[in-house]
């Protein structure tokens, strides 16, 4: 009996020494301290290597310590805050204003670090996303798309059962987690970028294979092949949508208007009067006014 009080002891004593680690740590993080910050993550690698906030801490530490602002001097109008500097006639001569660079040698200590962490505890999902995120922000496109795609993949064998800061469950369901997915969709939807409607299309094909009846998924392929004027490859997925939820005005705005880009403006009117019957104000609105165009 008392070896195993003396196991507990010990076992509790770990916990505390690690719950300090991680607080002297963000402490010092949110002082900007990265000397110490470093000092912190040393000592508790010595004292417990494998504990999970490490690996995220040394995440944090690595890819917050790559992230610099410069000032740049351009001719087009950079985004967020900007000095715009005037010549001798009064007009604009160009922009001053900040512009974040990523260390890329820091970014890889910071991902080698994240990749351990994962191995160790595939269950977190802070991890894969923190991951995601980086990539995300250093405009890696494509490995921030394989992250995504293993992640998916991985939620079909843990069923979704995640865990989260400290290894404590997360609840949350399929809908929250495809929720997420949908949100990185969109980041890239929102790039602007139609070389990354491949990236799209891949992330939805996954999603698909394990959730077939996603309904933002197989919208979100159906906009990959619209955008390439391939409206026959757009209008599967959306027909398949609208049978799983005949009244999900979105898609059935999307299947009038791949009938409308294709020619058939039969079809067209009949999916924009579906949508009015169903949509929002804002959809009703353009449905009508697409009606009238269509009536003419």
């Amino acid at each position: 009996m008392k070896k195993i009080l003396f196991l507990i002891a010990i076992l509790l004593t770990q916990v505390g020494f690690c719950q300090n680690f991680q607080s002297e740590f963000l402490k010092y993080c949110q002082s900007k301290d990265t000397l110490n910050q470093l000092k912190v993550l040393e000592e508790w690698k010595k004292s417990n290597p494998n504990d999970s906030e490490l690996f995220t801490s040394y995440f944090n530490y690595h890819f917050s310590k790559s992230r610099k602002e410069v000032i740049e001097l351009t001719t087009n109008q950079p985004n967020g805050q900007s000095l715009v500097l005037k010549d001798s006639l009064n007009k604009t001569a160009g922009f001053l204003g900040s512009k974040i660079h990523y260390d890329q040698k820091e970014v890889k200590k910071g991902l080698v670090k994240i990749d351990e962490g994962i191995k160790l505890y595939p269950n977190r999902l802070d991890m894969r996303f923190g991951k995601i995120y980086a990539l995300g922000q250093i405009l890696d496109w494509n490995n921030f798309t394989l992250e995504i795609i293993k992640t998916i993949k991985y939620s079909a064998t843990n069923k979704n059962n995640w865990t989260w800061t400290n290894n404590e469950t997360r609840n949350s369901t399929e809908k929250d987690f495809l929720l997420d997915i949908q949100t990185y969709q969109m980041q890239l939807y929102n790039t602007g970028n139609d070389e990354l409607l491949k990236n799209m299309r891949e992330i939805a094909n996954e999603v698909l294979k394990y959730y077939p009846n996603h309904i933002e998924s197989l919208s979100n392929l159906s906009i990959t092949y619209l955008l390439a004027k391939k409206y026959d490859k757009a209008l599967e997925p959306l027909l398949k949508a609208e049978k799983l939820d005949p009244k999900d005005y979105i898609v059935l705005s999307n299947i009038a208007q791949a009938y409308n880009l294709k020619g058939e403006k039969q079809n067209a009117i009949k999916y924009y009067e579906k949508t009015l019957e169903y949509g929002d104000e804002r959809a009703k609105k353009y449905a009508k006014q697409q009606i009238t165009e269509l009536k003419k």
